[in-house]
């Protein structure tokens, strides 16, 4: 071997060892693409036994995976979390709907300390986390912002959540930098075709775009084509629908690696690829062999997929079964940044130690899960029924998890190392166990019970979203969207 190979394998060897520097010092570009209630077991990588879905399986085969990383159970939290650093409970979301969805004024957010360290910020899809603009993107640290209204696209709740009237999943209105415009083409096409031209365009400094797609969430809805696809599995029109968008999402995902390559990104973009929570449909057909789906305290219910894809500085088919949760994501970002979040007083660490070649440090940790929606007085239907008083629902639909152990409320408790279906409970056997997990979560509740500030938001409140629509389709109209050039 020559003087000047011995050198290049040990510069790729230091690169892989020091992960964490070699990433801060380039400043890659972060796309971050997170579906909206596909499961784990919603891959074929993952060993589903019909899903069509190559590209993804693609992606799975050039990245780095993080096969034990936890979310919240249902889409709002896992928002926040992600966008705060925090635990979902300390910004206040306690569910998906009745102002209970809004992330606390005041919160610093990852695109926030993106942008500070130089980074411009984008989002094109989903952002379920407060509908009044000081709650909207634009005032949370994104620069370029093309998003639907609501937790779906259409929805409309109790409070001031609440998306452009009769909008649907086919040439969805869309809010862009403040003004709507009239999309054309399938909800999910056109979040990705936006993102597509704003990357196209990043030329001068690093980029971060966020891709919260509302695919496959229901209702389910899907281009005809896509659902033919699943003819011979299933004779439910929603059922092809879910497993056709999942597809339809595959489709977009191979898109976007090929312009990556075509635009010369790819090599200094980390491309990262997760979901909000469990399955909401496919938990029944396959699941990974785990328990629970969309909403639920068990594995199912928070274990899902990430991939990380940075050519040269991930290793391509390599597992990593370290605990981690959406609440890592925060100091991640901020470390490839080369950010300073020492002042964030954060509970989640970095993954970009885990990336390195050598073995690092990871100390078990206690992660703590709760699945919230109890009742709020004024709401209508079901929503309003029962006792809206948080207190009351501390030892209800909770879970705690450590690197070995499930605690699902007081009386349950899981060994997962030789358990992961989660069959036995082995809770009279390891009452200890079970004691430690519910002290550690008992802290948890004590540190979060004074921020769940939105518990008693009045929900007779305008619908800024919509009335904003409104406003602007009396006074001039609604444009015609500029689909990008690609």
């Amino acid at each position: 071997m020559n003087l000047l190979s011995r050198f290049f394998l040990v510069a790729l060897a230091t690169i892989f060892a020091q992960g964490s520097s070699s990433l801060a010092e380039t400043k890659p570009n972060i796309i971050f693409v997170m579906t909206d209630d596909q499961g784990y077991g919603d891959f074929a990588c993952h060993g589903h036994p019909f899903i069509q879905t190559p590209n993804l399986d693609k992606l799975y085969a050039e990245s780095t995976r993080f096969t034990n990383y936890h979310v919240s159970p249902t889409c709002a939290p896992t928002r926040s979390a992600l966008m705060s650093g925090k635990n979902p409970f300390e910004v206040g979301v306690t569910h998906t709907i009745l102002e209970r969805e809004r992330m606390a004024p005041g919160v610093t957010t990852i695109a926030e300390v993106l942008q500070e360290a130089g980074y411009t910020t984008g989002i094109f899809g989903k952002w379920h986390l407060g509908e009044a603009d000081e709650y909207q993107p634009g005032s949370r640290g994104f620069d370029e912002v093309f998003i639907h209204g609501a937790g779906g696209i259409g929805q409309n709740f109790a409070g001031s959540q609440g998306d452009v009237p009769k909008n649907g999943y086919f040439d969805p209105t869309i809010r862009h930098n403040g003004k709507f415009v009239k999309t054309r083409g399938f909800c999910t096409d056109v979040f990705f075709q936006e993102s597509l031209g704003w990357i196209k365009e990043q030329k001068n400094k690093p980029f971060f775009a966020y891709i919260p797609t509302n695919a496959p969430h229901g209702p389910f809805i899907a281009p005809d084509e896509y659902k033919e696809l699943y003819k011979e599995q299933f004779d439910d029109d929603k059922m092809r629908a879910f497993f056709g968008m999942i597809t339809n999402i595959d489709d977009n995902m191979g898109l976007l690696m090929k312009k990556l390559d075509k635009w010369g990104l790819a090599d200094n973009t980390l491309l990262i690829y997760s979901t909000d929570n469990g399955s909401a449909r496919g938990s029944k057909i396959f699941n990974a062999g785990m328990r629970g789906g969309k909403a639920s305290l068990n594995e199912g219910g928070s274990r899902v997929p990430l991939f990380f894809r940075l050519p040269g500085r991930t290793e391509p088919g390599r597992d990593l079964n370290q605990l981690a949760r959406h609440i890592d994501m925060f100091p991640t970002f901020a470390e490839i940044a080369g950010a300073d979040i020492s002042d964030q007083n954060l509970e989640g660490r970095s993954l970009i130690p885990l990336l390195g070649k050598e073995e690092v440090a990871w100390p078990d940790r206690k992660l703590f899960f709760h699945g919230g929606r109890w009742a709020k007085t004024g709401a209508p239907r079901n929503f309003g029924k029962g006792d809206p008083n948080p207190d009351n629902y501390q030892y209800q639909r909770f879970a705690v998890r450590s690197t070995k152990w499930r605690l699902v409320g007081k009386d349950t408790l899981f060994d997962l190392e030789n358990d992961p279906g989660e069959e036995t409970n082995v809770i009279e056997a390891n009452p200890e166990v079970a004691a430690d997990l519910l002290q550690a979560y008992d802290g948890f509740w004590n540190r979060a019970r004074p921020l769940l500030v939105n518990e008693d938001a009045p929900l007779d409140v305008e619908k800024p979203f919509m009335e904003n629509y409104l406003k602007q389709k009396e006074a001039e109209g609604i444009p015609e969207w500029e689909k990008p050039s690609l």
